[in-house]
């Protein structure tokens, strides 16, 4: 039953020491608010980089010639490495990879145009399954697909802001033609990315067409391997597999890591997200020791409060005051200072977390800081509990003295 005398009593204390109570107060608050703070600046971190790999997928290998820089099998370091066509072939059917693509990139004249309307921009020569690599989403038209490539067709599928570039007002560009390098290439779709704006500024055309148009012979570049649900260990599987069948056609030694390049983007995801565990773990042992520091000073506060009334709760059981009734007294006192000053440095901390995420510019790694609230209520929840404890070590010595002890106490 609600005991308005007791809850007075507990206002009169409380109003009498202002200034420890608000001092015990904010230590606590303090504590929340780190807390609150150091969570939701983690996730920031976190959805910063979630957000720059938003543009890629995260289970895909990719796998770049480059120079030999160990002797092998009698052949000199220092050989270029290049890939063809031959290669693509041999790797597109490897076991555990789901889809396997090539790209190109034309380091030629980069200008296109329509009509009047010129710009310059990245070309890619790719394979179809390379839109596994991208999150591409078609926003008008198609990829590229397979008859394009064995159709040698000169078809092109533009970026989202190279469309806006040449084709004013929303004019339909499907099926017009607009020249690379000053060669007509035909309009099949357009595609938006949720990466940066660096990815809409691309225009991907047929590998097998760009060899033939811009005289690049049979040569690739890089070959990617999408694995879908892929695990770190089945990704290095797969590119030793790679490195082994690629070795015994170029003669390198497969363990030079300048012949290939590899990026094995599932690896790198995994680092990135073990980071923000190890991250939120240490978040967690600071914010729990500023906790933990608060609620050692609301108990050394209760502590000096039943002190100071040593008589008064000496008088108290002389006239019939159970041990209960005094444990509950000092209990409520030290969880209403806890609730309090945890809910106040609950909303300072989420209040400051929304102005930033609401007014903070665009940077790379970092967006939108938040705490999720489940989280933040747990630990307020967990905050009061811990108050109650804080305040019951005092509260039962103030339910154990003696009325004779206690009003002899000066």
């Amino acid at each position: 039953m609600f005991d308005i005398d007791k809850w007075q009593e507990i206002f009169n204390t409380i109003g009498k020491n202002k200034l420890r109570t608000l001092l015990t107060g904010f230590s606590v608050a303090w504590g929340i608010f780190m807390l609150v703070i150091l969570l939701g600046s983690g996730y920031g971190l976190e959805n910063g980089v979630k957000k720059e790999f938003e543009g890629d997928a995260v289970n895909y290998i990719t796998v770049y010639s480059g120079v030999t820089s160990k002797a092998y099998k009698g052949m000199k370091p220092g050989r270029h490495i290049r890939f063809s066509n031959d290669d693509y072939d041999m790797l597109k059917d490897m076991e555990n990879v789901d889809y396997t693509s090539t790209r190109n990139r034309v380091f030629r004249n980069n200008l296109l145009s329509y009509k009047n309307e010129y710009g310059t921009f990245d070309i890619f020569a790719i394979s179809p399954d390379y839109r596994q690599v991208e999150s591409i989403e078609m926003i008008d038209g198609r990829f590229l697909n397979k008859n394009d490539m064995d159709d040698y067709r000169k078809v092109v599928v533009l970026g989202r802001l190279v469309y806006e570039a040449l084709f004013k007002d929303g004019q339909n560009s499907i099926n017009e033609y607009v020249k690379i390098s000053g060669v007509p290439f035909k309009v099949v779709g357009v595609y938006d990315d949720p990466g940066s704006d660096r990815d809409l500024l691309r225009v991907y055309i047929p590998i097998f067409t760009a060899q033939r148009v811009f005289n690049m012979g049979d040569l690739i570049r890089s070959v990617h391997f999408n694995i879908e649900g892929g695990t770190v260990a089945e990704s290095q599987k797969v590119i030793e597999e790679a490195k082994n069948m690629l070795s015994a056609v170029h003669k390198f030694d497969p363990e030079d890591r300048r012949a290939v390049y590899v990026y094995n983007s599932i690896e790198n995801y995994q680092q990135y997200m073990s980071l923000f565990a190890g991250i939120r773990i240490f978040i967690w042992i600071i914010g729990a020791g500023t906790i933990i520091s608060g609620i050692v000073g609301v108990s050394n506060i209760m502590m000096i409060v039943v002190k100071e009334r040593t008589k008064e709760i000496g008088i108290r059981k002389a006239l019939g005051a159970t041990p209960f009734s005094i444990v509950s007294l000092i209990l409520q006192e030290s969880i209403l200072i806890t609730a309090v000053a945890g809910y106040i440095g609950l909303v300072i901390g989420v209040g400051l977390l929304e102005l930033v995420s609401m007014y903070l510019p665009a940077v790379d790694y970092f967006a939108n800081p938040e705490i999720n609230m489940n989280v933040a209520l747990t630990a307020t929840a967990l905050l009061i509990v811990a108050g109650a404890f804080a305040g019951y070590v005092p509260a039962r010595k103030a339910s154990s003295v003696k009325p004779v002890i206690a009003l002899r106490d000066e």
